[in-house]
């Protein structure tokens, strides 16, 4: 039962994750309308995804729902970066 929970769990925390991500495409809205943000946040963030990616990835049993929900926002961080410098 326990690692049916914490399974779960997981799967749990990376959708919530991904929502968190999905903010960020009002940003690229905003960056591709000609008004860029910042660019700290979105580059600490895609920094910190690669490394949750390669964690993830590197682990002897792969942690899927990590490697999932950070390469989302690998994707998403990376692409407001790119739009915000346009």
């Amino acid at each position: 039962m326990h690692e049916v929970l914490v399974r779960r769990l997981g799967w749990f925390a990376s959708i919530m994750a991904m929502v968190m991500y999905a903010s960020y495409l009002d940003q690229i809205r905003l960056n591709l309308d000609g008004q860029a943000g910042s660019l700290l946040l979105p580059i600490a963030s895609t920094i910190n995804c690669l490394a949750w990616v390669g964690y993830a990835w590197l682990r002897p049993k792969k942690d899927w729902p990590m490697f999932c929900c950070n390469a989302l926002g690998v994707a998403v961080c990376s692409v407001t970066v790119l739009t915000a410098l346009l």
